[in-house]
């Protein structure tokens, strides 16, 4: 892995920049997938999307959103939901241009949201089963562990994706792992 020498640090998201952020989580996600499946991949939720526009929008309007800026310019993105009675928080997403990949971008994005909030004492965060690049960095990089899988013989109790109506059997919603991150402080 090539280190950037970029200043990376995180912005809180702008209502004008919410487009580009939705478009640019969306375009991560699917080079993720085109990676992994290439074209036969049937992961997508919606116009051939991986990361539907309304998960984004609700995690946005849910949590709080930040751009990843390298020496300025926007590289990625993340979005968290912060607890602060039990400060048990939620990284929702985490994603960086697929050009900019392989330069400690997502670790020091990562890192400065371990800054920004120090009272954390567990993070969680779900990632599909085949982003093995995704798994690697959460486990290999930044130190969560992996504390469960959903599937179809486990499905997720509250996805909001799925909805009350979701079958169990519904492949969209199988694959995930949930991870976390206990923080000592």
């Amino acid at each position: 892995m090539k280190k950037t020498n970029a200043q990376i640090r995180l912005a809180p998201l702008k209502a004008e920049d919410r487009e580009q952020f939705i478009l640019d989580n969306q375009y991560a996600f699917r080079f993720g997938a085109m990676e992994e499946f290439g074209r036969r991949d049937d992961h997508f939720e919606e116009d051939g999307e991986i990361i539907s526009r309304k998960t984004i929008e609700d995690s946005i309007d849910g949590g709080t959103a930040y751009r990843i800026l390298a020496d300025g310019r926007p590289v990625g993105g993340v979005v968290v939901k912060i607890d602060g009675e039990t400060q048990h928080n939620h990284l929702d997403l985490l994603f960086v241009d697929p050009r900019a990949h392989s330069k400690g971008i997502g670790f020091a994005a990562w890192q400065a949201l371990e800054r920004l909030y120090p009272d954390t004492k567990v993070w969680e965060t779900c990632t599909p089963y085949f982003e093995t690049r995704n798994v690697h960095f959460y486990i290999n990089k930044c130190g969560f562990h992996a504390v469960e899988y959903f599937n179809q013989f486990h499905p997720a109790p509250h996805d909001p994706e799925a909805g009350p109506e979701a079958d169990a059997n519904d492949d969209r919603f199988a694959g995930m792992l949930r991870f976390e991150k206990r923080m000592i402080n």
